[in-house]
């Protein structure tokens, strides 16, 4: 039953928490008193200038100059964060506080090495090195360094080395094909390129050395490649290249940081692509450092006694997030492999999804992030963690990605622990972080988020834009928040920020999903109210899609669209194109149409099923229609699902109802 109390915050949670000692800080230093979470949240909102410098004042954050006030202007966009403040992200981090210089902090496993533990005076050292060696290559501030590797060591290092220089970083997993890494980087124009020479997943070598000089040489700004020998860890660098050795040679250098200003750039993340290349999006030092600093503290509970990990690769937002551990002083255990096979050198790998959950008892883990799919995966396995593995130290599990149904929190309690918290998140990339979420001092209950976060105004929206309660809405966000983007790459007159996000609703940050607000305050997603695409809780956008897929000289035109599980499952992608006259779509046309999409974007990218029609709906503005084309397929009349007044051809939504029909009226 939705709204089943799963877990109850003990008596006395305020003396346990960080929370709880934030609130007493509260009463003590600023005279205010709350008796419970919405009283808090309800002036966390309210009084956002108290409110964010609370939380830079609680976790004294060290500024070079101190800032003239707390924001300007509480309008959106445009809001200025603590003007006249200078202050460095990176130091912070390494502040580590808790933690002695020889406590475990970063705990690195893979399935392509032997585990890298890095003690707290081991990290600061090789950012320190890394650091030097970024400042003998040239880098410095506003210089940007784009990092092509896996969820390791060296990419957190690399990432506090740049950022400590007001340098600016940005990372691709990996896994992304060169079209998808070169529609990130064109934008960003890197001077300095870090890249693994390839990886494993499972017991599968992955060579990844074509697709770095691929990189190399459709990056004219690159000046400088550095390669670190992952795959093959005795392997020279290529002709021109460094090696991580070279960036991180020993030297007498000391570690320092620059004092940048509060909205200087920290990194560039960016959108999944769906309507354009996928939009670079620029966060800030202090943006960042005061909401994961409120999120891992206030709502994770993570201290310096927590070992933290999230399943997550370096192209998704959730690294980010994972990285900013320390600044907490938790540690941070980093996986890089296939979760769901296990992998021993030299054995054959085999299926198996207690690989993360081995991990997390091995790490003495105290926090598991992951995503839904991955838990409900698990629970359709009838896999039972706590049977298996010594889980004793966990006492929260994250889940975000997608919606976490209220069979996968009962899982949860049924399967790894009756005594954790369970966090269902939801955020994104454009605040890299989650701004509705768990916090310790309330309930869990089955399939419902617990609160909106601390300092995150979120509102649900009906058509006509008024706020509702016990409905479902369109998600916004009615007042700033520090880790909104500072701005896009190269949108200095704030254009396509403006579009992204203000354009329904003047002054109001709209989102882009579906949410009910409940009486209560707790919360329900169901979904993107857009046409991105999930895929295994990535967002997958479509228009990297079709520019691989349009541009084969056999197809003229493509749709894609993905149909939800509702037991929880991956559900599936369909692919559909039209295709040059008189071509019919064949076995080995298929398999180069998969093939490519894997090559040129990624393994998640490639359908499950890919089927011809003659045209692809289209708006009189030539725009796909994805999303009603979505609605036939789940069992939706064409006239309910499109106005097909609106459309250039609306003969063309025929052909996906009786595709629906054959199926059984769709796979929603």
């Amino acid at each position: 039953m939705v709204g089943e109390v799963l877990w109850s915050p003990p008596a006395d949670v305020r003396d346990r928490t960080r929370v709880g000692a934030y609130l007493d800080w509260l009463r003590a230093n600023r005279g205010l008193e709350f008796d419970d979470y919405a009283a808090l949240w309800r002036w966390s909102v309210t009084d956002l200038d108290g409110f964010w410098r609370s939380i830079w004042d609680y976790f004294e954050i060290k500024a070079y100059a101190e800032p003239t006030a707390t924001l300007v202007d509480a309008g959106m966009p445009g809001t200025r964060w603590f003007p006249g403040a200078t202050l460095n992200y990176a130091e912070h981090v390494l502040r580590m506080p808790g933690l002695a210089d020889d406590a475990p902090v970063v705990l690195g496993h893979s399935q392509t090495r032997a585990p890298v533990t890095l003690t707290a005076a081991e990290l600061r050292d090789q950012v320190r090195r890394v650091r030097a060696g970024l400042v003998r290559l040239g880098v410095g501030t506003g210089d940007r360094v784009a990092a092509y590797a896996p969820n390791v060591p060296e990419t957190f290092v690399l990432m506090l080395a740049t950022t400590s220089l007001g340098a600016i970083f940005s990372s691709c997993a990996p896994e992304f094909g060169t079209r998808s890494v070169l529609d990130r980087w064109r934008q960003i124009e890197p001077t300095v390129l870090v890249a693994v020479d390839g990886y494993r997943y499972g017991d599968k070598p992955v060579d990844r050395r074509t697709e770095v000089a691929a990189l190399r040489a459709a990056l004219p700004s690159v000046v400088h490649t550095v390669v670190v020998p992952y795959l093959e860890p005795d392997a020279a660098p290529p002709y021109g290249a460094l090696g991580w050795a070279d960036l991180a040679a020993e030297t007498d250098e000391p570690l320092t940081f620059a004092a940048v200003p509060f909205d200087h750039p920290l990194y560039v993340l960016y959108s999944s692509g769906t309507t354009g290349l996928p939009k670079p999006i620029v966060h800030g030092h202090g943006g960042i450092l005061l909401e994961h600093l409120k999120m891992l503290a206030l709502h994770h509970d993570l201290g310096p006694a927590d070992r933290f990990f999230w399943f997550t690769t370096t192209g998704w937002m959730m690294w980010n997030f994972l990285v900013s551990g320390p600044a907490v002083g938790a540690a941070i255990v980093l996986f890089d492999g296939n979760p769901a096979v296990a992998a021993e050198p030299g054995q054959p790998a085999r299926p198996d999804l207690g690989t993360l959950w081995r991990l997390a008892a091995d790490t003495g883990t105290s926090y598991f992030g992951t995503s839904a799919p991955f838990l409900l995966a698990c629970r359709k396995a009838e896999l039972r963690p706590a049977d298996l593995v010594d889980l004793s130290a966990l006492r929260g599990v994250g889940s975000t990605g997608a919606p976490l149904p209220a069979e996968g929190f009962r899982w949860v309690y049924d399967a790894v622990g009756a005594d954790l918290r369970l966090d269902s998140i939801s955020g994104g990339t454009d605040v890299c972080t989650g701004f509705v979420g768990g916090v310790p001092l309330l309930p869990v209950r089955a399939g419902e988020i617990a609160c909106r976060c601390l300092g995150a105004r979120v509102e649900a929206r009906s058509a006509d834009g008024s706020p509702v309660v016990d409905q479902l809405g369109e998600l916004v966000i009615t007042a700033p928040m520090p880790s909104m983007p500072v701005g896009f790459w190269n949108d200095p007159d704030g254009v396509r920020y403006r579009e992204a996000y203000f354009d329904v609703y003047p002054g109001v940050w709209r989102h882009g999903d579906w949410i009910t607000i409940t009486e209560r305050g707790s919360c329900v997603i169901t979904g993107r109210s857009d046409a991105t695409l999930n895929r295994g809780g990535v967002r997958l956008g479509t228009a990297e899609f079709y520019s691989v897929v349009e541009g084969l000289p056999e197809v003229i035109d493509s749709v894609v669209v993905h149909l939800e599980d509702d037991e929880g499952g991956a559900g599936e992608l369909l692919l559909f194109v039209v295709l040059a006259e008189g071509l019919e779509l064949d076995r080995p046309l298929t398999a180069k149409i998969a093939r490519e999409l894997r090559t040129g974007l990624s393994p998640r990218h490639v359908p499950d099923e890919i089927h011809q029609v003659g045209a692809v709906p289209r708006t009189l503005s030539a725009k796909k229609l994805e999303v009603p084309v979505k609605k036939i397929l789940t069992g939706a009349p064409v006239d309910s699902a499109a106005a097909t007044g609106a459309l250039a051809n609306p003969e063309s939504l025929l052909a996906f109802e009786r595709f629906a029909r054959q199926r059984g009226g769709g796979a929603g």
